[in-house]
């Protein structure tokens, strides 16, 4: 669910209708801003933390 407050960041790699938007309020939100849908994949702070550093360093998860 879409929370009103909630200001949505577009990815600057985001071309051609491929888009990436991210909120962060408490927790990280990620969604397709292409679809109807309202939905969005909540992430921790230290999980998103994580995967943005993952993908700086070009390294695997782990």
């Amino acid at each position: 669910m879409i929370r009103p407050s909630e200001h949505w960041k577009k990815s600057s790699y985001s071309e051609g209708g491929a888009c990436v938007e991210v909120a962060w309020r408490g927790t990280v939100r990620v969604r397709d801003s292409t679809r109807s849908s309202p939905a969005a994949v909540e992430f921790s702070a230290p999980v998103w933390r994580c995967f943005v550093a993952t993908l700086r360093t070009g390294s695997s998860l782990p």
